[in-house]
């Protein structure tokens, strides 16, 4: 059986210098990792045996608070095996917990340091709450497609300043989404959004590749790169289970460095400090 590297989804805090690295691997396996972008430096948070929708997943704007959702199978337990979670940065730990029992829909937006919009679709309970963080009531998300990651993650990547340029339907159960973010010296990074039945070895049936392009005409198409996007004057990219960082000049993509391997990660039983 082939062996597949770390899958990689990021979340970057739009007013600090803190991400947050989700790693799956095994795919029953995932872990939260904090990424301190002023010093690269990467501190694990928690372990969850399960999956953590990663699209539907959201960062304040602080860096402060994370919101997921996650899907243990365990449907006669009190989270009804799967569940929409707040917690603080980087770990899994819920302040708030609200029990789904089902895949459809779940997880939310931050809308300020403090608010957040849960995406309740069919419905949630309340098994624990907190004042930390209080829910939008009048929040409408924009560009939301579907009651599944594409309703909480287009309309991420619409407020994080990426444009929707095309929408392509390739074939039954198989739909291409292309979002454009400007780069410097006439560059445009694009994002090819997936979404189909029976993707390929390795992918989810969401999952995204992409292209370097230029005013030109030039364009240079990256499949492997499973996550990308701007950290201010770089570009930062995942692949292979690792995560990199690039400049861009008039040339393109040049002074590429490996920021991290995540694919020796193993689970560990972890405690968070609150």
């Amino acid at each position: 059986m082939s062996k597949f590297s770390a899958r990689i989804h990021v979340l970057l805090a739009s007013d600090a210098r803190i991400g947050v690295v989700i790693r799956r691997g095994p795919s029953k396996q995932v872990c939260t990792v904090l990424w301190d972008r002023k010093h690269d430096r990467f501190t694990l948070g928690q372990w969850l045996k399960g999956r953590i929708y990663e699209r539907r997943c959201d960062i304040s704007p602080d860096g402060e608070y994370f919101i997921y959702f996650a899907m243990n199978g365990k449907w006669s337990s009190e989270v009804r095996g799967s569940w929409t979670a707040i917690s603080k940065v980087p770990y899994l730990k819920a302040l708030a917990i609200f029990p789904k029992g089902d895949c459809w829909n779940g997880g939310g937006l931050f809308t300020s340091k403090t608010s957040y919009w849960l995406n309740d679709g069919y419905g949630h309970s309340v098994l624990r709450d907190t004042t930390l963080v209080t829910p939008d009531l009048e929040f409408q998300p924009i560009g939301g497609h579907g009651g599944e990651c594409l309703g909480v993650y287009y309309p991420r990547l619409l407020r994080e300043g990426w444009t929707l340029v095309e929408r392509v339907n390739v074939v039954r159960w198989k739909d291409l989404d292309l979002f454009d973010k400007p780069l410097r010296y006439g560059w445009t990074l694009r994002k090819i959004a997936h979404a189909e039945v029976g993707a390929p070895p390795g992918k989810g049936c969401y999952w995204d590749e992409h292209e370097l392009r230029h005013a030109s005409g030039e364009s240079h198409k990256y499949v492997g790169w499973e996550w990308a996007d701007i950290d201010r004057n770089r570009l930062v990219w995942a692949k292979d289970g690792k995560l990199f960082a690039g400049r861009i000049n008039r040339h393109g993509l040049n002074n590429e460095v490996q920021l991290f391997d995540f694919n020796d990660m193993t689970f560990e039983r972890l405690e968070a400090p609150y």
